[in-house]
């Protein structure tokens, strides 16, 4: 479990390609004072799980339904990445529960500065739309953001300087993809009223809203 909060952003050192997979070796410093093997690490909002540790990083196998679901197939030698390690119970919980497992990805349609902000615009498929509402939470690249407004095929967020700085999102351009996780919660909600929906309906129709 992950909050949405980048620790550092670490740099793609080497990428071992595999037919449909990779391991990828990561540059890292900050997150690394007790980074142990097993452990899981948001990269780009994807969990991972640390195979090696090595003196200035670590290395991660991204398997072939990860490459299939995230930008991670994208990434080459030289990229820099958001990085996050999985949440301690005695942490302050300053973003959101993100699980660190992708929805899909969206693409900057367009960026607009207003003042200290950039307003970023995000087209995404309608599996992913169906769940994103205004003022809901979202997370960019495995960054915890407040969605600001929604249409039928995009949505649009607000990043402050200090996210500009403190994240990959900075370096980001209109026609890149980023990875995208819906609100856990949502999810569950959105799930378990359809599963139930003539349980519902009985409700309501015996209560006289239908």
């Amino acid at each position: 479990m992950f909050t949405g909060i980048i620790e550092e952003v670490g740099t793609i050192k080497k990428i071992v390609k595999g037919k449909k997979s990779e391991v990828l070796e990561i540059k890292a410093s900050e997150i690394m004072d007790d980074v142990k093997l097993g452990d899981s690490v948001a990269v780009n909002g994807v969990c991972l799980t640390v195979t090696e540790v090595l003196k200035d990083g670590f290395k991660a196998d991204v398997m072939a339904e990860t490459m299939r679901k995230s930008s991670l197939d994208s990434v080459k030698a030289g990229s820099h990445v958001n990085l996050e390690r999985a949440m301690k119970a005695d942490s302050r919980f300053g973003g959101h529960m993100v699980s660190g497992h992708i929805d899909g990805t969206g693409t900057i349609k367009k960026l607009e500065r207003e003042d200290n902000a950039v307003w970023y615009t995000i087209s995404a498929e309608s599996d992913i739309m169906k769940f994103i509402v205004k003022k809901g939470s979202i997370a960019i690249d495995g960054i915890s953001l407040t969605v600001a407004n929604v249409s039928k095929d995009s949505f649009k967020v607000s990043i402050i300087p200090h996210t500009l700085k403190a994240t990959i999102l900075g370096e980001k351009k209109a026609g890149d993809k980023v990875n995208l996780e819906n609100d856990m919660i949502g999810k569950y909600v959105y799930n378990f009223v359809n599963n139930n929906r003539d349980t519902f309906e009985n409700i309501l129709l015996e209560n006289g809203f239908m």
